[in-house]
């Protein structure tokens, strides 16, 4: 959370965000859009180990995204590539399925505790994929 505040723009904060996520060392490459709005950036990851795939796949995209759009104040959405999948989110559809603006969040700890009651229902986790 010592990263919370800051934008699209500013390359190292957003690299130094990404290396404390999920699945960080199959992290491969980001690449941000910061050319015109809505700002966002895609993510990919390789070599992430799950038993689950695709449901891991899925989780780590919402745990991911989440901290992204808490702390990176003008991120308005993200693709994520794991393998073959690929999943893209925005900051309001995220916001609109945890019914919580994720600006409000001030701690990591509450954060994570909020979005790991969030995957316990694995039906809601996939209502949100559904396109």
């Amino acid at each position: 959370f010592q990263y919370k505040g800051s934008v699209i723009g500013d390359n190292s904060a957003v690299i130094n965000i990404i290396g404390q996520l999920k699945h960080d060392r199959g992290f491969q490459e980001v690449s941000l859009e910061t050319k015109a709005k809505p700002y966002g950036m895609t993510l990919k990851y390789e070599n992430i180990e799950a038993t689950m795939i695709e449901k891991e796949y899925k989780e780590t995209t919402i745990y991911n995204a989440t901290f992204l759009f808490a702390l990176i104040d003008n991120a308005e959405w993200t693709i994520i590539n794991v393998g073959d999948h690929k999943y893209k989110i925005t900051r309001s559809k995220l916001q609109d399925w945890y019914g919580k603006n994720l600006n409000e969040f001030t701690n990591e700890k509450e954060l994570k505790a909020f979005i790991q009651e969030q995957l316990k229902d694995e039906s809601k986790v996939n209502q949100l994929f559904i396109k």
